[in-house]
């Protein structure tokens, strides 16, 4: 484990919990708050600058979002029983809630701060996950997804003069949005790892979608088949991400960590442990240090086992980002775990861990092609590894 060697932050305050699609929707606010609560008993923000949200103004916004759409999402949210469904706008993934422009326009300020803490120096690391909405698009809402922040944000360091950009997306769903939005932007590269589109939303994220005509080789998919589990989950990683991120060498590292590639997720595939998605937040961190020296932004995104998996998840992606890293076996705090049976009636886990040890063959070992997943990064290795001067055999 690298240690931090400078400050590091989370951006956060209340306004972000007020992105809330209502009492129904898989997406509750509660997970952040879960969170926050979480790290704070467990000492977690001692090690961290807790900076205010801003509000994103439609400016900033408008530097990714067309302005069609902006005027399309303040309507909805400040006319009742309103709906725009050409953008995306009253859908069952995205259905309308009072004062939502406000509310995506925080989340989106608070991703831009998390951006400028790192690039101004004042923070090294800097997180918001209540951000992470990587699947909106330039003119449409999807998947939860209001404003993609990260692109907001990703666009923001372009503009300041920022020549290479690095984006890790370990949502269980391909980060469609994020990646459409710079597909043909050389100093942009999107690498997802995900479970298939061929089994879940948004169907997309093959691996030869590698680029537009003028960014061959910046868009990297890994589609993973639905079951993976800790140890296949990081084989894929170790395979291809490390390799490109090096030969690539950007100037910041940005993350984007739905953890909803756990086992106990209601809405996809994977069989990931907390501990392997652990393993993962540490890899991405050393990359960071060894890439960019440690300027790494970071998101939550999916996740909705609201109480099993995400507090725990990003309390431990939480004291990465502050250079404490938790023992997996730490216990949860008696308080918190009060104040989940109070809040929603359900028993919550009271360790970190789920007892997996994660481990994984390096695919230097061998690669063998009677097994899905093994052939699915083989398909990623050939399609994108070539397109940076990369062998793509092990």
């Amino acid at each position: 484990m690298v240690d931090c060697p400078g400050p590091a932050s989370v951006v956060f305050d209340k306004t972000l919990t007020e992105y809330n699609f209502g009492p129904s929707h898989p997406m509750s606010p509660l997970r952040v708050d879960l969170t926050m609560r979480l790290a704070e008993e467990l000492g977690v923000l001692e090690h961290l600058d807790v900076v205010p949200a801003p509000m994103a103004d439609e400016d900033l916004i408008a530097t990714v979002h067309s302005r069609d759409f902006i005027d399309a999402v303040t309507r909805c949210g400040t006319t009742p029983g309103a709906e725009d469904l050409d953008h995306g706008l009253g859908t069952e993934d995205d259905p309308v809630f009072e004062g939502m422009h406000v509310a995506a326009a925080h989340v989106v300020g608070a991703t831009v701060e998390a951006f400028r803490q790192v690039w101004s120096g004042e923070s090294l690391h800097s997180a918001n996950i209540a951000g992470g909405l990587h699947h909106a698009m330039a003119d449409k809402a999807s998947g939860f997804c209001i404003y993609n922040d990260i692109a907001v944000g990703i666009q923001w360091l372009l503009d300041q003069g920022v020549e290479r950009v690095a984006y890790v997306d370990v949502d269980v769903h391909h980060g469609d949005g994020v990646e459409v939005l710079f597909y043909n932007d050389p100093r942009v590269l999107t690498i997802s790892l995900h479970e298939t589109g061929q089994m879940l939303f948004p169907g997309t994220g093959f691996p030869n979608d590698t680029g537009g005509p003028d960014a061959e080789g910046t868009a990297v998919n890994v589609a993973l088949p639905p079951g993976t589990a800790d140890g296949g989950w990081l084989r894929a990683f170790h395979a291809v991400v490390p390799q490109v991120l090096r030969e690539f060498d950007p100037q910041v590292l940005v993350t984007q960590h739905g953890c909803d590639s756990h086992m106990e997720d209601p809405l996809a595939h994977l069989m990931l442990s907390v501990d392997g998605q652990r393993a993962a937040y540490l890899a991405l961190h050393e990359l960071a240090h060894e890439i960019c020296g440690g300027k790494w932004v970071v998101t939550g995104g999916g996740g909705y086992a609201i109480v099993e998996v995400v507090p725990r998840a990003w309390t431990h992606l939480l004291a990465i980002v502050g250079g404490r890293p938790l023992d997996p076996e730490t216990l949860t705090p008696p308080m918190w775990r009060e104040y989940v049976d109070t809040m929603i009636g359900r028993t919550p886990p009271h360790r970190l861990t789920d007892g997996r040890t994660p481990a994984w063959r390096d695919w230097s070992e061998g690669y063998d092609p009677e097994t899905w997943l093994d052939r699915a990064i083989h398909a990623t290795r050939t399609a994108v590894f070539p397109l940076h001067g990369l062998d793509p055999f092990p």
